[in-house]
This record gives C-alpha cells, structure tokens and sequence, in this order.
C-alpha cells in the first residue's frame, strides 16, 4: 500500500461527498485511486464503516458522476480500509456542473481557456476544427486563395489546376458540405477579425517593461499578418546592417529574418484563439520578444525545444496549410531552426520560455548584458570576467588574477565555478590550461 499522496493516489481518513470532485478529477486525467481510512502522510487511521461504504458508495458515485468504479475493503495493521479504484474516462466527467483534474496531488478546477482546452481534447477535435457559423463563402478572399495555390504549387502541384473554390476548400478539410471551419476563416477570410476580433498581431517598442514608444496593430488572414509584421518589423522596428559580397551590397537584419518568421508562424498557428488575447512582438533596445497564449502540449516540455521532438500543433489544420504553402517544415524543426539561423547570425541563442499558458521566444542581441547579469546575482568581479570574455572570447584563471589583483586565487576560482554554475560560462581543458568561454 503506497504511504504518499501522488498523481496517481489520494488519501481520506473518512468518506465526504465533496470528495467526489477527486474521484471526478482522476476519471478526467489518467486514473487513480482514492484510499478512504488513511490520513495525509498514509497511516491507517481506523475505518468503522467499511463494508457500508462498500455498499452505498457505487451507487453515490454512478448517480452524482455518472461512473462506476471499481472498491474493495483490505486491511492495513489490522483496521480496514476501502480503495476506490478510478479508471480514465473517455468523456469528460463533471461534479456538480463543474470539471475538475489532478495537479500532482491536488485536486484542481478548471475554468476559462483551460475548460476550454480539455473539453476541446475531450470532444476529440481542435478549435481550428470547429464549423463557424459566422462564415460564409463569399466573406473568403479569393486572392489569397490564388497565392496560396501558387505557393503550393511545389507541394501540392496539381493544386494550381483545380479551379473550384468549393472543392479546394473540402480537399483542405477547411469545408464540409456548405459550413466553413474556423481555420478556413482565418486563413482566407477578407477581414477574420469581423468574426475573431481577438485574431491580430501587436507590435510594440519598449523602452521599460511598462513605457511604450509606439505601437502598431497587424489584422487580415494569417498569411498577410506574417507578411506585413515582418515588413512593418524590418521598415520601422528594426535595424539591418550593411554588408558587402563582392560589388553585392546586402542588408542583414539585427535579428535573423528567417528566425523571426519561424517564431512568428509558431506563434499564429500554436496560440489558442479562444482566449481574448492576441499574439504581442516586443521590441526592447537589447531583445526582441514574440508572445502569444497557448501552452505546450505535455508530450513537449519547453526544454526539448531546442532538441528534436514531436509536431503536435494546438491548430492542426492552420498548421497543415502552412505547410503546404511551403512555409513551414511538417517535422517539429521550427524552433530548432530558430535557435541555428541565430547562432550562425554570431548571436546568443534564444530563450523558449512557457509561463501560466503563455509561450514566449526572446531573441537577443547580447544575451549576458548588465542587466539580466545583475538579475543572476553577480559580483562585480564577475561581471568583469564576463565583460572579458565578451572581449576576448575567452578567459583563464591566470588572466582573471590579472584582471583582479586584490583577491585570493581561490576565490577567484570559485568566482568562475559559480558562472559555470549559473550557465554563463563553460569550461575547457585541464587544469593548468583550464579556460572559459560564453555559454
């Protein structure tokens, strides 16, 4: 008998109905079991009422949330207890009108975006999926549906042949008999926002975290959103430096042009649209942020963003269409691509960060800069190894000592060890000719 509260096990040292929301809450994850006679740090506590339990408590549960589980009584240092064995339900399980799940050992409701996310999961279909009612065919921008069959065109190539809007659109699953789904609305609706008001880019300069210079508002389908923030990005927001091939004059831009798409595109096809929020480009004087609401699914942390993973878009048909338009890869190399076409631009790798159902990227243009240093917490002998090896590529112990005359050898090691720590440094070689260069 396991003595922890977990995922998977929960502990009541006599019966309440109210506990029904933990039996609902293990029906809507991945099961569990509710032990009735234990206390919180799992030691029996003497159960009177056992074999009544064990008779009242499958008809309470299957009349209150409409489940039988399975019970059995077993005895624990001589005094009984009874188990609720809970498996996962196929559809989603409610308590009193409202829906509950497991958050490692609680017991957690849901409500807003995340009701909305599970009963979407639950119905087995995405919102992008959805009919909407509010669409009509000739609300849809027949241009557009013309570029995208000529960006197709390489992966879909008989795509420019078929003439037929109605049928284009069914072979897209974005029609099914006369009703459009969300997605083909945002996709090549002449104004989605008359529908999805929520369905914009904001670009914004920031001088603070709370003072704003200016600001700009992209609207139209998602193909024109990504097309027009990246000009209104690269005209107004951003810097591009002259370089010269040869007699070629080229202009790169401050942050990877290709690295801004990808970030971009991730964030229109991974946001979740039921919330009323939109998709936010910060540009502060040292990085550049792109946000937008919607988390990552459990299968993708957001440390394995930068590795290889799974392709499991929150919108599976805006995904699938962007990929036939040839702007997006179908294997999950999105991000990872972000974080090369930075790294060959000579600039420090981004950031993936996901916070309360919010997924942001943050490009740098110097990632260890005296702010987010003096954030880590470090000394000013460290900030001056850091400001050195931003110089000089490199720093040794030797050249550290030289740079801070007035401290013990060893604490100047430990100096270095700590940057190491914090992932600012890494180290190279053995120990007499042991350097240490940026992260």
């Amino acid at each position: 008998m396991p003595n922890k509260e977990s995922q998977l096990i929960e502990f009541k040292s006599n019966w309440r109905d109210e506990y029904l929301k933990a039996i609902a809450s293990f029906a809507n994850d991945k099961g569990g079991e509710l032990i009735i006679g234990m206390d919180d740090r799992g030691n029996p506590v003497g159960l009177k009422n056992a074999e009544r339990l064990l008779e009242d408590l499958p008809n309470r549960i299957r009349n209150k949330l409409g489940i039988i589980p399975s019970l059995e009584v077993q005895k624990i240092e001589k005094t009984d207890v009874v188990k609720v064995i809970v498996k996962p339900s196929s559809v989603p399980i409610s308590y009193d009108g409202k829906f509950y799940i497991r958050s490692g050992s609680t017991v957690q409701e849901l409500a807003g975006t995340a009701l909305s996310d599970f009963l979407l999961k639950r119905s087995g279909k995405s919102w992008d999926e959805l009919f909407e009612d509010r669409g009509a065919l000739d609300n849809l921008d027949h241009e557009a549906i013309e570029q995208f069959k000529r960006n197709a065109a390489e992966r879909i190539p008989s795509i420019i042949k078929e003439t037929d809007t109605k049928v284009l659109l069914q072979k897209l699953k974005l029609l099914e008999g006369t009703q459009l789904r969300r997605a083909a609305v945002l996709l090549f609706g002449k104004q989605p926002q008359n529908v999805y008001l929520q369905a914009i880019v904001k670009i914004g300069r920031f001088l603070t975290n709370t003072d704003i210079q200016f600001t700009d508002i992209v609207d139209g389908n998602l193909f024109q959103q990504v097309e027009n923030t990246l000009e209104i990005l690269r005209s107004k927001y951003l810097v591009s430096n002259i370089h010269f091939e040869g007699i070629h004059r080229r202009d790169i831009l401050e942050y990877p042009y290709e690295a801004l798409r990808e970030a971009l595109i991730n964030a229109l096809i991974h946001r979740d649209y039921s919330a009323t929020s939109h998709v936010q480009v910060r540009v502060y004087k040292d990085r550049l942020i792109v946000m937008n609401v919607g988390r990552l699914p459990p299968e993708i942390p957001v440390e394995k963003l930068k590795t290889e993973h799974p392709s499991l878009p929150r919108n599976p048909l805006l995904a699938q269409v962007f990929y036939y338009a040839g702007l997006i890869e179908a294997w999950g190399r999105g991000t990872i691509k972000i974080v090369e076409n930075c790294v060959k631009q000579g600039l420090p790798e981004p950031d993936f960060e996901e916070d309360n159902g919010i997924m942001q990227v943050t490009f740098y243009k110097d990632k260890w800069n005296e702010e987010n240093l003096k954030k880590l917490g470090l000394n000013d002998r460290q900030m001056k190894a850091v400001a050195h090896v931003k110089a000089n590529k490199k720093i040794t112990l030797s050249s550290y000592k030289a740079l801070i005359t007035d401290v013990s050898e060893k604490t100047l090691y430990r100096d270095l060890q700590d940057l190491v720590i914090k992932k600012i440094l890494k180290e190279s070689g053995e120990k007499k000719g042991r350097s240490y260069e940026l992260l």
